[in-house]
C-alpha cells in the first residue's frame, strides 16, 4: 500500500534495464576515398582537435618532405573516443604480432610524423 506522499519509481525500472544500442548504418559519400598516411600532425585549441594527414618522404639524409592531403576536425569528446579505440586496437595488434617499435629519433619532443 502506497500513499500519495511517497515518491514514484516508475522510471527506476527503465534505469535498471540495459540500454539497447541503436543499429548503425555505415554509408560512404560519393567523394569517399581510402588513403595511406605515414604522417599525422595534431593541432589543438579549446574547441577542437585538428588532425592533418600526409605522406612523409625522405628526400636526403637531412631533408624530409611531408605532403599533406587531408585535415579532419574532431570535437574533444570524439578525440578522446578515438584515443580509446586506437589504444584498444594497438594492444590487440601487439598481442597478435608483437610490440610496435618506434624510431628513437621520432620519440624526441616535437611533432610526431
Amino acid at each position: 500500500m502506497t500513499s500519495d506522499c511517497e515518491p514514484r519509481t516508475e522510471n527506476s525500472t527503465m534505469a535498471q534495464m540495459p540500454q539497447q544500442q541503436p543499429d548503425v548504418k555505415l554509408t560512404a559519400t560519393k567523394d569517399y576515398r581510402d588513403s595511406y598516411a605515414n604522417s599525422v600532425q595534431v593541432r589543438v585549441n579549446v574547441w577542437d582537435f585538428f588532425l592533418v594527414f600526409g605522406t612523409l618522404k625522405q628526400q636526403t639524409p637531412t631533408e624530409v618532405e611531408v605532403e599533406n592531403f587531408q585535415g579532419v576536425y574532431l570535437s574533444p569528446q570524439q578525440a578522446k573516443a578515438l584515443l580509446a579505440i586506437l589504444g584498444q586496437n594497438v594492444a590487440q595488434y601487439e598481442q597478435a604480432f608483437g610490440e610496435i617499435k618506434l624510431d628513437p629519433k621520432m620519440a624526441a619532443v616535437g611533432p610526431i610524423h
